[in-house]
């Protein structure tokens, strides 16, 4: 995923609302759940707001000495007590290994510094302080390290849930062993049109724009993004950087549909 797309601002859409909702009841009932959806509309954003990931991500990958901006991270994982982890590419099974207890060691010694300053008492097993971890990208798992993911989630009984395409599901029925301790699975859906007028009343916002839905050329412009982008979130915050390209290199202050079909032949526009 992009950067820039990773780092936007965050809206809280019904279907972060509901992948929160999905999050906290594998959480609560320890289970192994399941999210999936088409690329871009939305679930690695979703995960990593959960997890308080932007906020504690640099601290856990630099992990060198400590700051007191630190305690902001401290704090944020403290409260969240997820892992978010992301496995490499064709990454081995000891590779995987190392780089999840790794990222856990670490996000449990924040936790606990955490509580320690706010004079809460130590937890005797350091394992049991985070008590959800969070898989993106779960397509790049290889049947062994499904197998750790397994063993580690019955050892501990955290709960466990993996972020993947349409068909992740359907993968993970030829594993019996793990499928049965899938307990929740969430389909994760593009915006819909309520939800894509107020994302896009944002948008407009941010370039300092005013959008009425009364006004012909809004409403021309509304419906040239909806139809590029069918409600995906990923492929709606690159056409808004483009438009804002265009937008200033010709001075205009409003978003047209010319403008809009410029900006989307700028960019390279698959099957998300």
């Amino acid at each position: 995923m992009a950067e820039g797309y990773r780092t936007c601002d965050f809206i809280a859409t019904k279907e972060h609302r509901r992948f929160t909702e999905f999050a906290d009841a594998v959480r609560k009932h320890r289970y192994i759940g399941l999210c999936f959806g088409p690329a871009g509309v939305g679930k690695t954003l979703s995960a990593r707001r959960y997890a308080k990931w932007d906020i504690a991500e640099e601290l856990l990958m630099s992990w060198g000495a400590r700051a007191p901006k630190d305690e902001q991270a401290y704090a944020a994982l403290g409260q969240a007590r997820t892992v978010f982890f992301t496995p490499t590419v064709g990454g081995t099974l000891r590779g995987i290994q190392d780089e999840l207890a790794r990222l856990c060691s670490r996000v449990d010694a924040c936790i606990d510094q955490h509580n320690h300053r706010h004079g809460e008492t130590r937890t005797p097993d350091p394992a049991n302080r985070f008590d959800m971890q969070v898989i993106d990208e779960a397509e790049r798992l290889s049947t062994y390290a499904l197998e750790h993911i397994r063993d580690v989630f019955d050892r501990t009984g955290i709960g466990v849930i993996l972020i993947g395409m349409p068909g992740i599901d359907k993968r993970l029925t030829r594993y019996p062993q793990f499928y049965s301790r899938v307990g929740f699975a969430h389909h994760y859906r593009p915006l819909k049109a309520d939800e894509l007028a107020f994302v896009l009343t944002r948008h407009w916002r941010k370039l300092g724009l005013a959008l009425d839905d009364a006004d012909f050329t809004d409403h021309q412009a509304i419906a040239s993004i909806a139809r590029i982008t069918g409600g995906n979130f990923r492929l709606l915050h690159r056409l808004f950087v483009q438009i804002e390209c265009i937008l200033k290199i010709n001075g205009l202050s409003v978003i047209t549909d010319d403008v809009v079909e410029a900006a989307r032949s700028t960019l390279v526009i698959g099957d998300n």
